[in-house]
């Protein structure tokens, strides 16, 4: 049976993938207990000790606007941390699947970006996380590169875009969303599959993983009300002006899986019937 070391397997895609790649694979650490891996030689010698057939890499610091604030701390996880996985992958000679994000792209193109757009990434968050898959390109030549967007998923302990307009539309009359930003919302549940597949493939390189779709925020809150059945709200489409932020962000980082397409792999599923299961699932 051939190991799957997973960092970050207690978050929420960490869940996921370890769960879809349990039964066919022996996952590791077998506790799931988190090991720092801003910690060169605690890393490198955790993986090492198990001996995995892959590395899939999801510990990040995600919190955009908090890595604005504590670049230090941003570069440290997202870029150094990296580093040390893929040193860890270099020396006990296994695959690495690193999970980045389509924030990396400048932002300006209409369509969705495929994986032979060139990265340009603004904001700190951005730019470790591109820091990071530079070290994965310059020290390994068996890695997966794989790009996604606009996560939900967590269940009962969502606490993120989902789960805050569910709660936020039963108690309010109105609410104002953001309608100028657009990315591809993207199912934690069929990105866990989605990474399985493409590892499964053999055929190292930079992939896309999202589900079909280009959206807005303000698109993606009316499906949720809509699938919740809420209808004692109204939705407000507003620009992101209305709603500054401390750290950039791009205004458009949908993607399309073109790789994926191009192999003949199976296409993902449409975002909204994603976020259909997901709600139904969850929320009633």
């Amino acid at each position: 049976m051939k190991k799957v070391y997973i960092t970050g397997a207690r978050g929420m895609l960490g869940q996921e993938v370890a769960q879809v790649f349990s039964g066919e694979y022996e996952i590791f650490p077998p506790d799931l207990e988190e090991v720092d891996i801003t910690d060169a030689e605690k890393i490198i010698n955790d993986i090492c000790k198990y001996k995995p057939d892959l590395v899939v890499h999801l510990a990040a610091m995600t919190d955009v606007d908090g890595c604005e604030k504590e670049p230090d701390t941003a570069y440290r996880v997202n870029s150094l941390g990296t580093r040390n996985v893929a040193l860890a992958c270099q020396r006990c000679n296994c695959e690495l699947a690193y999970i980045s994000t389509g924030s990396v792209y400048r932002g300006d193109k209409c369509e969705p970006y495929t994986e032979f757009d060139t990265p340009d990434p603004r904001g700190v968050y951005a730019i470790s996380k591109y820091q990071g898959e530079l070290y994965v390109r310059e020290l390994l030549n068996r890695f997966y590169i794989i790009y996604t967007c606009w996560l939900f998923g967590g269940g009962k302990n969502d606490k993120k875009f989902v789960a805050k307009i569910i709660e936020l539309a039963k108690t309010r009359n109105e609410l104002r969303v953001v309608n100028d930003r657009f990315g591809s919302p993207t199912y934690t549940v069929d990105l866990a599959k989605g990474i399985k597949e493409i590892v499964e493939t053999g055929l190292y390189g930079k992939y896309h993983c999202v589900n079909e779709g280009k959206a807005s925020r303000f698109d993606v809150a009316k499906e949720i009300v809509r699938i919740a059945g809420i209808d004692n709200c109204k939705l407000v489409p507003v620009s992101s002006a209305e709603f500054p932020l401390p750290a950039p962000r791009p205004t458009n980082e949908s993607m399309q899986n073109y790789q994926m397409k191009l192999l003949g792999l199976k296409p993902m599923r449409r975002w909204q019937d994603a976020l259909e299961e997901y709600i139904s699932n969850t929320f009633r």
